[in-house]
């Protein structure tokens, strides 16, 4: 897709009001407000003025750095600065920038005086009327900020991608039983593995005539019919899920697979690959003139460009395409590289089963080895175990894996990690376990240096094995705490510790 004057437009507008909410120079914010506004009103394509290698330092505004910052984002599709401010801007505080109301100037007067960088933290602030304490927050501008973050949820839901494919599935098998269906897929965000969903995108082809269209429509979570056509139809689930069917032809298939996979940034890479090549890759093919030369297959598409066939999870313009050219692309895991689960609660704290009841279904699941690591009693609301109460449920476990055949039970405990970076129980019984999962469960809000020092001292008792969740997020709930992750990882290496993987 090629990156147009709107595009770097958005880029400046988004660096000026991080930098905004940094405090930076206001000469530099005004700086890139400027150059936004250059170039949403320039008459021509700035792709089209990079290409020709025009002199962009005679543009209203546009100095030597913005020239270089315009080519960049042509050439690749994003700005190496405006990476760097998304690491050091909390990136909750550009979703309070949506709300209407909220500008920079006061995001960061929330972020910095009242410590608020969600629209969680923010709603719950302005019902308890902390907001008062800021010059310029009144009962007014309370009232309508509950209101527009009300209406930018309604607007801006997102799913949980493990949300998504349970309405993604059942639909897919129904769109396959349709008459003259050949291929199935969905596109878009839910394929390339992103951890919300905000719509699917889904692409079929066709034998002939085919009712797909009705039968898309007929679908009977369907809750609302936005647009129906031959090519191209929209709806809208009873969840709320916005879904858009496009059939597309076989010879074209493979490209809009690509295309409508994105990620958009990685999408023009490859364009810009072909266009070195005298290619033009776009939905419907690879083009060399007028004849088209490829694109009934991804993998065809990306031969056009000399490369392997990238998974879709990998495409996000972070280096896979150079990884594919000098053929060290990782090997993914699939669902049956698993074969254990090494984080599970049973009923003995907030799971719902008993060991055995678990042990069995990971063996339907096919699974090796289960280790049972309940929580430790530091975390109440859970009923975690104490020292007693593990080394009984120890002895239970020893029990069940001299009767049962096939599987393998592995004793284990979530632990927390305390405040000071201590355990919650003594390493005389923690030793005795095959696995120490640690965990932090409270005082999110400490500095990066202590929660990350907090961490690294637990991770040097002897008997630590796997740090679990190691940001805290929670997708659509909480935020990440500040945590130095490179030096967690880089500590994990030294002393063979594991790092959780929990989809969070």
């Amino acid at each position: 897709m090629p990156v147009h004057n709107e595009d770097i437009a958005a880029i400046f507008d988004e660096m000026a009001d991080l930098l905004e909410i940094e405090g930076d120079n206001p000469y530099r914010v005004r700086a890139y407000r400027n150059a936004a506004r250059t170039v949403r009103h320039l008459g021509r394509e700035l792709s089209d003025m990079v290409a020709r290698g025009e002199d962009l330092t005679r543009l209203p505004g546009i100095g030597k750095e913005l020239a270089a910052k315009i080519v960049e984002i042509v050439n690749t599709g994003h700005a190496r600065a405006l990476d760097k401010l998304h690491q050091r801007v909390p990136a909750s505080l550009e979703a309070l920038l949506k709300i209407p109301g909220l500008g920079p100037k006061r995001v960061r007067a929330l972020y910095h005086d009242l410590h608020i960088k969600t629209l969680r933290q923010l709603e719950d602030a302005v019902r308890r009327g902390r907001l008062r304490q800021l010059p310029g927050f009144g009962p007014r501008t309370e009232q309508r900020i509950l209101e527009n973050i009300s209406a930018h949820r309604t607007e801006e839901k997102r799913f949980l991608h493990s949300v998504a494919r349970r309405y993604a599935e059942p639909l897919v098998a129904w769109l396959r039983q349709t008459r003259g269906v050949d291929q199935v897929v969905v596109a878009g965000s839910y394929r390339r593995g992103r951890e919300t969903v905000g719509d699917l995108d889904i692409l079929v082809t066709v034998r002939g005539e085919s009712p797909v269209m009705q039968r898309f429509t007929e679908y009977d979570e369907v809750a609302d019919v936005v647009s129906r056509g031959t090519t191209r139809s929209t709806v809208y689930l009873r969840c709320g899920l916005q879904v858009d069917l496009r059939v597309v032809e076989k010879a074209s298939f493979g490209a809009a697979l690509h295309y409508f996979t994105g990620s958009k940034a990685h999408n023009i890479r490859i364009r810009h690959l072909g266009q070195q090549k005298g290619l033009k890759i776009n939905e419907y093919g690879v083009f060399r003139g007028e004849k088209r030369i490829a694109g009934e297959t991804e993998e065809s598409v990306y031969a056009s460009v000399d490369l392997p066939w990238i998974p879709p999870e990998l495409r996000e313009a972070r280096g896979e395409i150079e990884a594919a050219r000098e053929g060290r692309l990782p090997v993914l895991i699939e669902r049956e590289d698993l074969r254990g689960d090494l984080h599970c609660h049973t009923r003995a704290t907030d799971g719902t089963a008993s060991i055995e009841d678990m042990a069995r279904a990971a063996q339907r699941a096919g699974l090796e080895y289960l280790a049972i690591t309940d929580h430790s009693r530091h975390l109440t609301v859970a009923h975690g175990l104490d020292a007693d109460a593990l080394r009984r449920q120890m002895d239970d476990i020893d029990r069940l894996n001299d009767r049962l055949d096939g599987i393998t039970l592995l004793k284990g405990i979530e632990v927390d990690i305390l405040e000071d970076g201590s355990l919650d129980l003594p390493a005389d019984v923690l030793c005795r376990l095959d696995l120490v999962v640690g965990a932090v469960h409270g005082a999110f809000r400490l500095s990066r240096r202590k929660q990350t020092e907090r961490i690294l001292r637990a991770m040097d008792s002897p008997c630590f094995s796997i740090l679990a969740h190691p940001t805290g997020r929670l997708l659509g709930e909480r935020e990440a705490y500040a945590v130095d992750i490179e030096r967690i990882i880089e500590a994990a290496a030294e002393r063979g510790c594991f790092l959780e993987l929990n989809s969070q």
